[in-house]
């Protein structure tokens, strides 16, 4: 533990880790091979009364050569106190196709009109997937 670190309170879990994202990660892997997956944009989770929500865009490559990407987004809803603890929701959607370069707008544009103080995060699928 690092110091001033207050003994009763856990570590920020990295972004993308923890029992929710892990449920996103198995349903998108179900959905299509890691090796597709071009980037992923985590929004930063909600937790209020027991439960967690959870949001990601996936951009998957298409292949076509003209750059484009799949977008899909993820949600998750987990319970995280009470008898029903662990149970879980998560959809997966393809929600467009838009070219690589504009996503970091779209995600940022997306925070701004949400009011989230925080945009949200990229990081790479080997967040999830062992490359």
């Amino acid at each position: 533990m690092g110091a001033g670190a207050d003994p009763g309170v856990p570590f920020p879990v990295a972004p993308g880790q923890g029992p929710g994202w892990a449920k996103v990660a198995a349903a998108v892997e179900a959905e299509m091979p890691p090796a597709e997956i071009a980037a992923l944009y985590l929004f930063r989770p909600i937790k209020r009364e027991g439960r967690e929500w959870g949001t990601a865009v996936v951009t998957r490559k298409t292949g076509d050569g003209a750059g484009r990407l799949r977008v899909y987004t993820a949600k998750y809803m987990l319970i995280v106190r009470g008898k029903d603890r662990g149970q879980a929701k998560v959809e997966l959607k393809e929600v467009g196709l838009s070219p690589a370069e504009v996503l970091a707008q779209v995600m940022q544009a997306a925070a701004d009109r949400t009011g989230d103080p925080e945009p949200p995060v990229e990081v790479s699928p080997g967040t999830w997937y062992a490359d």
